[in-house]
């Protein structure tokens, strides 16, 4: 049932729907992101665009400011800003399960920085701030295990099936007929080939089409049966490129928000300040204009001047005609240029605020207050994730994928041996991923401070009341549950045999200390009592007691 016919057909039909929402997107990138699209394949190799309508670079700095602030405070590289655990609650705290989740972390961590995934991810914020949504290519890699590509908007095309998952993507692209040959040579059409002699660097629109397999097989051999189904062909060509299968979905969409009968979102932080960003653009030129007319009005003055070159600078002779006039300004401008300049800054915060610049702010500008205590700051830094959390869920989600992906991946290379070497009890364990950027230590800030004031609670009423009631406290469940809140690396926790086998010797030396004291106390009596013998003695003094 897989023809190109029927994948030409898709793409159509996904591109109609696109077709809906693209002025939207194409006015947005105007004000936002003016050389971050491509609605037309071929247009891969045009000059820098040239825009008129930006004569303010708020939006721009705003968008700047967001894609940064994301970054830092969800996916920062120099941070731990993701976990992995699994869901089975009775092995939650096995030893050897959480040095493996620890060493696939790190492992994981190292893929990333190697890779151009945080060099990807700031194009992918600005993308998500301003149409609401933004692509990866996620692809396997010799070198790197993955490698990322940024879609440009308008360059795909993607449709979701009844549980709201994306389940078919569209993309289209341009390549060259050199790299055509490069990377699908055996299927490459003769007419590729033969213009490859000719002209490399001719382009033809390709297409790239994957979705959920309607033939799919579990653990069958052959790609074809996989669990998602790939097309690769050039639009003007009847033959396929590529037809083959994925056991993972090779794209990643991040979204802002999500509607159970839209595909695409229509919430984002540029869409809510476009408004705002078109009075700006408006103002801006209506404050131009109030300026120019102060510093350069028009004049009126006797026709005997006429053509007559003004003078502006200071003390320089002025003419006046016969009757002594001379030259001067048609009306008195007298413009409220502070007032105007105050709406206009207050349109710039304005829009500032949509994107959160304000927010992501907060900590710089109390960073440096030695005023502030650090109690205030950190209410302030969680006031702040708070207001982002939703939009950071739906970052998570993506993420969510990404991660999973890679595990996949390390699996499938070897580089990770799966939790089962452990036994088979582990066999069926559910791999998930646990987020612990600064929202999630915000949100875990609560528990902790939970567990101080009742740990605390617990000794001042044993002091005062009851020694004995200190024994109400787990201390092992305690300190492992503050690690986990605290976002602790298991590798810097013993595991409970480990510690049991400490309080033995523990024990055994308390135990040998006790001997030894009573030793003592017994030849200090015999001593006393002067029935000490020269063989007692010498048996005692073995012991080292006397």
């Amino acid at each position: 049932m897989y023809d190109i016919e029927y994948f030409k057909k898709r793409k159509q039909e996904l591109e109609e729907v696109f077709n809906v929402i693209k002025p939207d997107l194409q006015e947005l990138s105007d004000y936002f992101l003016p050389r971050s699209t491509q609605f037309i394949a071929r247009n891969t190799r045009k000059p820098i665009v040239k825009n008129r309508k930006i004569i303010d670079s708020t939006p721009l700095i705003a968008l700047r400011n967001f894609s940064s602030g994301m970054m830092s405070g969800a996916t920062n590289p120099t941070n731990r800003w993701f976990k992995t655990s699994f869901m089975n609650k009775n092995i939650e705290n096995d030893y050897n399960l959480k040095k493996w989740c620890a060493l696939q972390e790190e492992l994981t961590r190292e893929i990333l920085n190697n890779s151009n995934f945080y060099q990807c991810l700031p194009e992918v914020y600005k993308h998500l701030g301003v149409f609401g949504f933004g692509a990866l290519a996620l692809e396997s890699d010799y070198e790197n295990v993955v490698n990322f590509k940024v879609l440009p908007i308008g360059s795909y095309y993607y449709s979701k099936n009844t549980k709201g998952r994306i389940d078919s993507f569209c993309r289209v692209y341009s390549l060259s007929a050199k790299n055509i040959i490069e990377q699908f040579e055996a299927s490459a059409p003769d007419e590729i080939l033969e213009e490859a002699k000719s002209n490399p660097l001719k382009l033809y629109e390709v297409v790239h089409y994957v979705e959920e397999n309607k033939d799919y097989k579990e653990k069958h051999l052959n790609s074809k049966f996989a669990k998602y189904i790939s097309a690769v062909f050039i639009s003007s060509s009847s033959e396929f490129l590529s037809l083959k299968g994925f056991s993972k979905f090779p794209y990643v969409v991040f979204e802002a928000s999500v509607s159970a009968d839209i595909d695409y979102p229509q919430d984002s932080p540029a869409i809510n300040a476009l408004a705002d960003v078109r009075q700006l653009m408006t103002m801006v030129k209506e404050y131009a204009k109030a300026v120019k007319k102060i510093v350069c009005p028009t004049y009126k003055g006797p026709a005997s001047l006429k053509n007559k070159k003004m003078v502006d600078v200071p003390g320089a002779y002025i003419e006046e005609d016969e009757n002594g006039r001379g030259i001067s300004p048609i009306y008195e401008v007298n413009p409220r240029i502070l007032e105007l300049k105050q709406e206009k800054d207050e349109l710039k915060q304005t829009i500032k605020e949509h994107f959160y610049n304000d927010l992501f702010a907060m900590i710089l500008s109390t960073s440096g207050n030695t005023s502030r205590t650090a109690t205030e700051v950190n209410e302030l830094r969680e006031e702040k994730m708070v207001l982002l959390s939703p939009l950071l869920e739906q970052i998570h989600n993506a993420l969510r994928q990404i991660l999973n992906w890679i595990y996949d991946e390390e699996i499938r290379v070897g580089i990770l041996k799966a939790p089962s070497q452990f036994g088979d009890e582990y066999e069926n364990c559910k791999f998930k991923i646990e987020f612990v950027s600064t929202l999630a230590q915000a949100q875990k800030v609560t528990n902790i401070s939970s567990i101080e004031r009742f740990t605390t609670f617990v000794s001042n009423i044993a002091n005062s009341i009851d020694p004995t009631l200190k024994s109400k406290l787990n201390g092992e469940k305690i300190i492992e549950d503050y690690a986990h809140f605290a976002n602790i690396n298991p590798s810097q926790l013993i595991s409970n045999s480990e510690l049991e086998k400490i309080r033995q010797k523990e024990q055994e030396l308390q135990n040998s200390v006790n001997m030894m004291e009573s030793f003592k106390t017994g030849s200090q009596i015999i001593q006393n009592m002067g029935g000490a013998d020269s063989y007692g003695a010498e048996l005692l003094s073995r012991f080292g007691v006397i």
